[in-house]
């Protein structure tokens, strides 16, 4: 009897474990910045899902270049459709049907930090020299 115990928690464990480990090294992972960045007509443009959080979680840029952040909330319903970003006095409620762009102006090296209205799901853009 004892031993069974130990054997389902032993296997609930490596399941878990599994489960974690295959979230972070999926495509699009939370954990991983992503590809989701592009430059066209000069303006880097960096794409953010919004829908239950926004992903990616982190993106990856390059400062100095004109930058516009572009939201997609098609079918969000939750408080992902309201994005502050405190540090630029941003708080901008993203469209349900179309793409919403969020122009950044010039960025500098370094980390801008936003969230939902409610500040329940983060989101981060490291820009880099």
């Amino acid at each position: 009897m004892k031993s069974t115990i130990i054997s389902i928690i032993v296997a609930i464990a490596i399941i878990s474990g599994a489960f974690l480990l295959a979230k972070d090294s999926s495509l699009g992972g939370t954990n991983l910045p992503a590809n989701n960045v592009s430059i066209i007509d000069g303006k880097q443009i960096i794409e953010i899902r919004a829908k239950g959080g926004y992903q990616p979680r982190k993106s990856v840029a390059r400062a100095n270049l004109p930058t516009v952040l572009r939201f997609d909330g098609k079918g969000t319903f939750d408080c992902s459709l309201s994005v502050r970003i405190p540090s630029l006095n941003i708080s901008q409620i993203l469209s349900q049907g179309e793409k919403t762009d969020i122009d950044l102006g010039i960025s500098k090296a370094g980390n801008l930090k936003g969230s939902c209205g409610m500040g329940m799901y983060p989101f981060e853009i490291e820009f880099q020299s």
